[in-house]
């Protein structure tokens, strides 16, 4: 079956066919957008410019959702680490005072409203399928993804501010969707391949962005403390070194089991990738891809891990301030206040914001709500934490079964892939990923990272398709099949 939902059967006739009206009509419409977008440029507003080009962008991605879904799905993530240059608002954790004023920029982002068109077909999309196969054949991870939205769903009443927590929850549940659709969608050998290979196409604007800053010499970063940290297509460098995080851990993974040409592309993107990680000075993802590709080589090769102590060497080396970023831990800006980024600090910061739940210990003061309701006005750089203060016990609950689901379905992912298998890759990269996650958690604000959610839950559908092989007969493991529930759709 094709992964498609009709537009509705057409006699033959002379009048055009509806598909094809509503394609003409998309695209007529989109360059009226796209001229409108181009009288704002003189108008020196963001608004003007970004408004119009994300409505048409959207309105031609609803139909391909209409007429070719998988495709739609492709597309997205091919293009969602690189909408972020089009933001109106800024970072969440970077907002300062001015987070609440920021939600309503925020409700207009590129993301959300992407968020928005994504969530409505997908709704289509997964009642199609329900429909035509009787139910929606799901894994644990799903199971606990759920139950961390219901978790936060319920504790967005309490808010502080009912409108940021809807966007926050927004975000989270278009990143859950593309994990269920995704694992609806990978049935085969060749979606499996598609997916990971989408994903990675997505870091091709990223990095010809960067390095076309530093070709000019200006490349966007932002100053933090004494560090100048790019940013890339982001708000920040914080979500620009999470995302590149993950990719390079998968990556990583699936290096030597790739036909040399594919080794070389992937090469071509995993080398400025490690050493954009670096010019990002995050702590925390820098971190976090060391403990995954220790994950890996355990699994895979232990080559790896003698690779990955001489980049770590030559990074000490070649970069003085990369060994300074990991020794100021202490330290203070400039202006005599904490940066926002030091052990101290979190640990200040953490004493301060767990009276917050007393409130509403169950449920929670809501998604977004400790920036909105503390002095500094930042994300609590926990998400342990977070869960607690913001979704209550039920929230950090869920959040726990989460990683474990995350980590579990890596370890069956592993044990169900042939080794020395792309499928093996699959397992191996995302385990690595999962751990670095969980890792990276305690110390930072990786749930309000959505790029990071979407590829990381991509990622988990890949290896929920390859884990899924053992519950199918060995004869038919890995074979792709068609005109069945695990054929093509």
């Amino acid at each position: 079956m094709s992964a498609v939902l009709p537009l509705g059967e057409v006699e033959a006739s002379p009048t055009p066919e509806p598909g094809k009206l509503v394609t003409v009509l998309a695209v007529l419409a989109a360059a009226a957008l796209a001229a409108l977008s181009g009288l704002g440029v003189g108008s020196g507003s963001k608004l003007a410019v970004v408004l119009p080009l994300m409505v048409a962008t959207g309105a031609m991605l609803g139909v391909l959702a209409l007429t070719r879904f998988s495709v739609f799905v492709m597309a997205l993530l091919v293009l969602r680490a690189s909408i972020d240059l089009g933001k109106l608002s800024g970072d969440q954790a970077s907002q300062g005072a001015a987070a609440g004023a920021a939600v309503a920029e925020r409700g207009l982002d590129p993301t959300s409203l992407l968020g928005v068109v994504f969530l409505l077909t997908s709704a289509l999309w997964l009642a199609a399928q329900h429909h035509r196969w009787g139910k929606l054949p799901g894994s644990t991870l799903r199971r606990a993804l759920l139950v961390f939205v219901a978790a936060a769903t319920i504790s967005t009443p309490a808010s502080v501010s009912v409108r940021a927590s809807l966007l926050e929850l927004l975000r989270i549940v278009a990143a859950v969707t593309m994990f269920i659709v995704l694992e609806q969608l990978i049935v085969n050998r060749t979606l499996l391949r598609q997916v990971v290979l989408a994903a990675f196409l997505s870091l091709l604007f990223p990095l010809a962005y960067t390095a076309l800053g530093f070709l000019t010499g200006s490349p966007v970063s932002e100053v933090k403390g004494a560090f100048t940290r790019i940013t890339g297509p982001f708000a920040t460098s914080n979500t620009f070194g999470r995302y590149l995080m993950v990719m390079i851990v998968f990556g990583a993974a699936l290096y030597p089991h790739l036909e040399r040409g594919w080794q070389m592309a992937l090469a071509a993107l995993l080398t400025p990738s490690a050493i954009f990680l670096v010019l990002t000075y995050t702590r925390t993802a820098i971190i976090g891809t060391v403990i995954g590709l220790v994950v890996v080589g355990l699994i895979q090769s232990k080559r790896l891990l003698v690779t990955l102590l001489a980049m770590s060497l030559a990074a000490l080396i070649l970069v003085p301030q990369f060994s300074s970023r990991f020794t100021s831990l202490a330290d203070v800006d400039p202006s005599g206040q904490p940066s926002g980024n030091t052990l101290m600090w979190r640990l200040s910061y953490w004493t301060e914001i767990l009276p917050l739940a007393n409130s509403s210990p169950v449920t929670g003061i809501g998604l977004s709500s400790t920036q909105l309701s503390t002095d500094e006005a930042k994300q609590p750089h926990n998400d342990f934490i977070r869960a607690y203060v913001e979704t209550g016990l039920l929230g950090l609950g869920a959040y726990l079964a989460m990683l474990i689901a995350l980590v579990g379905l890596g370890r069956r992912a592993v044990r169900a892939s042939p080794p020395r298998s792309f499928e093996r890759g699959v397992a191996a990269g995302f385990l690595g990923c999962a751990v670095a996650f969980v890792a990276v958690s305690i110390a930072a604000n990786v749930l309000s990272s959505v790029v990071l959610l979407w590829y990381l839950f991509a990622f988990a559908a890949a290896a929920a398709f390859v884990a899924r092989q053992q519950l199918i007969p060995n004869s038919d493991r890995l074979v792709d099949t068609g005109g069945s529930r695990h054929g093509d759709r």
